[in-house]
């Protein structure tokens, strides 16, 4: 009796497959109906409000808000430095309060710059020091720390006391510090900050590679938003204790995209000498007369919101937000009314700064350690478990 041979899935199909593992696999990181209230009557503060998300795998998260929001103590609400009076938080599958130990191997974590890491020990003994008491073998881990220190630029002070080495080195060991276990999830604090801009461009190539090629799910909060729009999937953003947003960062721009330009115009015969430029003969030249009329001016403050004209030697320039792209074209009608001539067109949209003040009434970010917000309370109650 001949069997048939066994059959091959073809490479869509182990696609799927994976597609379908990934979906069923626990969330790296789950946050279910969180809240901490500091303080009592009157005096109370909800400092985190009935707050959930799920982070899947490989992810990189970054957490925005202006102080108070609530970052602070949801982030170590989450690292299980603050007891939360309600809600669960799992790692990996782990509950952080139930069984600390276990979800505490599975994370790693920079939330206070330079000072996470012990100055009077060489940058190799910090790193050794915190695989071990993460539970890893320094000698299994190694390998890994020699990557980090070459990923870094810190091979050549691996031996150096880190009270020796500059602030940007020392906030590289910090962060190295924090990844010197192969966690699952990472949450770093202003990770970039005081990096010259080559270290900073590394360290954001290097957050990526972690999440793309390794997995890990990060957590990011900083203060320069061209790092969060650049290496994020997706952001957070806290106001009052709540989530008020929570999306991926081209999804949060596109709402907010409308239709807004830069446009330079002139006028066709107008000569190409500027304001007082002197003429051949040393002569100053008379001013030129205003390239847009007030009453064109009227009209473009009026009907598409233009607020400043901006001289541009004989052109003048303006932004104006259409809301509705059809009116574009209406627009140019009122430009070629007016005998003016287009000479540039550029489309002006809007990045993740623009974006948070808008959803936060103008509030300018702040990193999740906050000196001066409610986990002061906590040390004050004993809520920190540190």
């Amino acid at each position: 009796m001949t069997t048939a041979p066994e059959r091959v899935p073809d490479e869509r199909e182990a696609a799927a497959e994976r597609d379908d593992a990934s979906t069923d696999a626990a969330p790296a990181l789950s946050v279910s109906d969180l809240s901490k209230t500091f303080g009592d009557g009157e005096e109370a503060v909800r400092a985190v409000d009935d707050v959930s998300l799920d982070v899947e795998p490989g992810t990189v998260v970054g957490v925005l808000g202006p102080n108070g929001a609530g970052k602070t103590t949801l982030i170590k609400s989450v690292l299980g430095l603050i007891v939360a009076d309600e809600g669960d938080v799992r790692v990996a599958g782990t509950d952080v309060y139930d069984d600390p130990r276990s979800a505490y191997a599975r994370l790693g974590a920079m939330l206070e710059g330079a000072r996470n890491v012990y100055w009077r020990l060489t940058v190799r003994e910090n790193l050794e020091y915190f695989a071990a008491i993460g539970g890893e073998s320094p000698a299994a881990v190694s390998d890994r720390h020699d990557a980090l220190l070459d990923q870094l630029s810190l091979a050549e002070k691996a031996d150096t006391p880190v009270n020796d080495l500059s602030r940007g080195q020392k906030q590289k060991v910090s962060l190295a510090c924090a990844l010197a276990r192969d966690v699952e999830v990472a949450f770093l604090d202003e990770p970039t900050l005081g990096l010259d801009v080559a270290s900073s461009v590394d360290l954001r190539r290097e957050i990526r590679r972690l999440a793309d090629q390794e997995e890990m799910t990060i957590v990011l909060s900083s203060h320069d938003m061209d790092v969060v729009q650049e290496v994020c999937d997706r952001v957070i953003i806290m106001a009052d204790g709540e989530i008020i947003a929570d999306d991926a960062v081209s999804d949060l721009v596109d709402v907010f995209r409308t239709f807004a330009y830069r446009v330079v115009v002139g006028r066709a015969e107008a000569g190409g000498a500027g304001d007082d430029e002197p003429g051949r003969d040393g002569t100053t030249a008379e001013p030129l007369p205003d390239i847009v009329d007030d009453d064109t001016r009227d009209r473009l403050r009026e009907a598409y919101g233009v607020e400043e004209f901006e001289r541009l030697g004989d052109r003048t320039a303006f932004e104006v937000s259409l809301g509705d792209p059809g009116r574009f074209y209406d627009l140019m009608d009122v430009l070629r009314a007016a005998d003016l001539t287009v000479y540039e067109v550029e489309s002006v949209d809007p990045d993740l700064e623009e974006v948070f003040l808008e959803l936060t009434g103008g509030e300018e970010a702040s990193p999740a350690t906050d000196p001066d917000g409610p986990e002061r309370a906590a040390r004050a109650d004993g809520g920190d478990r540190r």
